[in-house]
């Protein structure tokens, strides 16, 4: 019997509980909190609960009289005053319907089938979003529906809705992405380009269906008001793409129109401003922009325009770091804010808005860092999280091939150098810029960037390459501070690295999978131990602590950049393992010989006794094997040759296991650990070499430091480490040594190459 009245009586204490800790929280927030801040956060609190009393008007439609009234003059028919206006302007690709599709059926013929194709699926109730592919959410749609986990979330007002629990909502990444309404451009261009009716009416059919399941301020779509305004913008790309479809029925465009003002009026009251000041506060800005540009005859447009644009030219220095990096520390978030900023800059240009010279500026960073991170093959890892979404899906290529977005620059600024990492343009430069903008492309000559390494020393990001083609060597080093503000879309990855050899993706960053689907996964994704880095007893270097937050973060900073024509050097340090009862100092140093083959180097000192792990995470493609000290993938040649120096001994240790190329998509891969075991200090190096040669690496007795010969079909060369010193010197074969190229790292001083 008292295990029963426990049993009752448990959820009970452990809610109150758990809310007791969060008012602790939650007064922590308030004593730091500017007066704006309180204002802010109280106006909205307000609001919520005036919409959860019903004595506020936004939490209804407004009827028909009502909604006259919210225009600047009147409009008899909405629908046909929308079809037949010519002002404003929507992007480039509507002005001539027909020479779109014609320029696209003759440039992407094999893509259109495939996006008819996928058009089809949709019209079936099949769809792929995410990672996720053939979903199903019912028939008729149910649109609080999360089909992986079979979760439907309940239909209470927005505010007293947890969406961020798995047991409540499931995975909301998944229901948000249907509710986004991107599909619609699909079914639009699939439309464009069949002239089957057929598309029309599905679209219309959802509209009818989500407004009638999702009222104002009711259920999961409601909870974020960044979803608000990606839904609001797919709205208005649908508008132009089915304007002059005859299923589309004035009643149903009156409605949506409706939604669209109390989208408007929502993100205006729910701004971001303190909950997430990131990509929901630019894109939230961006909504109130498109919306405030594309229906001028609301009599409060004015006034969504002018604050859409104020926040996006406010929050660009915030945002974006001096070197052009975001300051989220997530290349796809980075790729979203791009994008946020080329279609700001396009809806702007054709509606002769003027912006300030600096939004230009820093948009050039932005897509300079994109450039440069760019991997051979075209494709981008994915440092931090991503969570798989678009602004606007225009394309079909894989979630990590961010070449689309540059491809439009390119156009945009006149950049050969954009152009030649693009490659082929991609169909969303049609869609953005139309016919004339795909001649522009075509036109601009491809220019080799300047440069073949790059530090953004203020984002922390070190790119080595040796070349722009689609066969050389690439590194990126991850070197910089953890995030911002709680850190939220960070992952546990100082001093990790992702490399592709001879133009083939090799070493990886497993990517994100999931939000709030699984905490087991979602704390493996973030950790250390699924990253190119080091781990000390089994400890990440930052500690998880609930989806988007940090129990412990490590500081992490660059102690040096040295880039020459023939090599590249980097070296950073984090106290990630200094919190630890014996703490542990880590470094690593990388040093790219290019053309040739890397050396890293970690070195770890403490007092105690440790375990030291060194990973490296594989594609999920490769077939490596062990042969003694040597991780090879005999299908690409690339080998691991790793060593502890002298008073520590190492042995190779596999894992299984994840990578994860889209949200909510994972596939089994190989790690290998070096694992080691020491006392005070260990010190750790490892040999990438890019390509099968028959590498022999042999350390060797030194006085002091490490020392190591390395033979291969170039000769043989010769490694010397002391303290913060190194040496490679490169001999010619037998039988008469000579040197032929000298590489010195000295503690103090310049570094120096010489070849004789």
């Amino acid at each position: 019997m008292r295990l029963c009245a426990f049993a009752r009586e448990f959820p009970r204490k452990a809610a109150k509980a758990q809310r007791k800790i969060e008012i602790t929280v939650n007064l922590r927030r308030l004593k730091d909190a500017t007066i704006d801040e309180l204002r802010v956060r109280a106006a909205q609190r307000l609001a919520a609960f005036s919409e959860r009393r019903g004595w506020s008007t936004l939490a209804k439609l407004p009827t028909d009289a009502e909604f006259a009234s919210l225009f600047t003059a009147p409009i008899p028919n909405l629908l046909e005053h929308f079809r037949s206006r010519s002002e404003p302007k929507f992007f480039s690709s509507f002005k001539s319907p027909i020479e779109t599709v014609a320029a696209f059926r003759s440039r992407w013929p094999n893509v259109a089938q495939r996006l008819i194709e996928k058009a089809d699926r949709i019209c079936e109730g099949n769809f792929d979003l995410l990672g996720c592919t053939n979903l199903s959410f019912g028939d008729p749609i149910d649109w609080h529906f999360e089909p992986c986990t079979g979760k439907r979330s309940p239909l209470v007002h927005w505010s007293k809705l947890d969406y961020l629990n798995a047991d409540v909502a499931g995975d909301k990444r998944i229901v948000w992405e249907l509710n986004r309404h991107q599909y619609f451009l699909t079914l639009g261009q699939a439309y464009w380009l069949t002239g089957d009716e057929r598309y029309a009416r599905v679209f219309t059919e959802h509209f009818d269906s989500w407004m009638d399941a999702n009222p104002p301020k009711i259920g999961v779509n409601w909870t974020s008001s960044l979803e608000v305004a990606f839904r609001s913008m797919a709205w208005l790309w649908a508008f132009h793409f089915f304007k002059s479809s005859p299923s589309l029925a004035t009643e149903t465009f009156t409605n949506v129109c409706k939604f669209l003002y109390l989208n408007a009026r929502h993100l205006e009251s729910y701004l971001s401003t303190y909950f997430s000041p990131n990509t929901h506060l630019t894109g939230e800005a961006l909504g109130l922009f498109f919306i405030g540009t594309m229906f001028p005859e609301f009599e409060e447009a004015k006034r969504w325009q002018d604050l859409g644009r104020r926040i996006l030219i406010e929050q660009l220095p915030v945002q974006v770091k001096p070197d052009g990096v975001y300051f989220e520390q997530t290349v796809y978030y980075h790729r979203y804010t791009t994008d946020f900023y080329i279609h700001f800059l396009l809806l702007s240009r054709a509606n002769h808005l003027t912006l300030p010279p600096q939004v230009e500026n820093w948009l050039v960073l932005m897509l300079d860092h994109l450039m440069y991170i760019t991997r051979p093959d075209g494709t981008t890892p994915f440092l931090g999280d991503d969570d798989g979404g678009r602004l606007a899906k225009l394309e079909v290529r894989p979630a990590n091939d961010f070449r689309g977005t540059l491809g439009v620059a390119s156009v945009l600024f006149s950049r050969g150098d954009y152009k030649f990492v693009a490659g082929d343009a991609a169909e969303e430069l049609l869609w953005l810029l139309g016919v004339e903008g795909l001649r522009q492309f075509d036109n601009t000559k491809p220019q080799e960037p300047k440069e073949l390494s790059r530090a953004f020393r203020h984002g922390g990001y070190f790119v080595m390459r040796d070349g722009w083609k689609r066969d050389s060597n690439y590194l990126i080093f991850d070197c910089g501070p953890h995030g911002i503000l709680n850190c939220g879309h960070a992952h546990s990855d100082a001093l990790s690295f992702a490399l592709a050899a001879k133009g083939e993706t090799i070493l990886i960053d497993p990517g994100t999978c999931t939000y709030t689907g699984s905490k087991e996964l979602r704390n493996w994704f973030r950790s250390s131990q699924a990253h190119n880095t080091v781990t000390v007893d089994g400890e990440s270097s930052s500690v998880p602590n609930g989806t988007f937050t940090w129990k412990s973060i490590a500081r992490c900073a660059a102690v040096s950049w040295i880039s020459r024509k023939r090599f590249d050097f980097v070296s950073g340090e984090h106290d990630g393992f200094m919190r630890l009862d014996d703490p542990v100092t880590t470094n690593r140093s990388i040093l790219f010989l290019k053309q040739d083959y890397w050396i890293v180097r970690d070195r770890l000192t403490s007092t105690g006794d440790h375990q030291a792990d060194v990973r490296f995470h594989l594609a999920p493609a490769a077939s490596p094997v062990v042969e003694g000290n040597v991780v090879r993938d005999p299908s690409t040649g690339f080998s691991i040759h790793s060593f502890g120096r002298n008073w520590v001994r190492g042995n190779w240790v596999r894992e299984d296991s994840w990578f994860s190329q889209s949200y909510g998509q994972k596939q089994q891969a190989d790690a290998y650990v070096f694992r080691v075991n020491f006392t005070g200090e260990a010190e750790i190096i490892s040999f990438l070499m890019p390509s099968s040669g028959d590498w022999q690496i042999t350390p060797i007795k030194a006085r002091e430091g490490a020392a190591f010969i390395i033979d291969g079909a170039n000769g043989q060369d010769l490694v010397i480490i002391r303290g913060e010193e190194w040496e490679w010197l490169r001999l010619s074969h037998e039988p008469i040594r000579k040197v032929r190229e000298v590489v010195v790292l000295p503690r103090q001083g310049e570094a120096s190459y010489l070849k004789f």
